[in-house]
């Protein structure tokens, strides 16, 4: 497992990038804007989600809270952009899901070399 500053820096190098884009060109949301709600999102969920996970870490059922957790995580992640965008758009919801499918598997790759 990654020490919290190393997860945080992989997860934002990760997910900024991947919202920002999107936020731009599928929202058309202004760059600053993006990358703002993209590092925002992550700097409120990160955290909360570190902590749950290293708290159950090592335990059996770890996989099925890791997805409970970041289902959680996209939902919040999605409220959290539509409320700062001003939109109610059920697309967030996906992104949120694939940004977060993303930064996982970036994780678990980086947690195994």
């Amino acid at each position: 497992m990654l020490r919290y500053p190393a997860a945080l820096a992989l997860t934002l190098a990760v997910e900024v990038p991947l919202y920002a884009v999107a936020l731009r060109f599928g929202w058309r949301t202004r760059w600053p804007t993006a990358v703002a709600a993209a590092a925002a999102v992550n700097l409120v969920t990160h955290p909360v989600l570190w902590t749950v996970l290293s708290q159950l870490r090592g335990a059996g059922a770890y996989p099925a809270v890791l997805v409970g957790a970041e289902a959680a995580v996209c939902a919040v992640e999605a409220v959290l952009l539509a409320w700062w965008l001003r939109r109610r758009d059920g697309l967030l919801l996906v992104l949120a899901v694939a940004v977060n499918a993303t930064s996982v598997l970036a994780g678990l790759i980086a947690a195994s070399v």
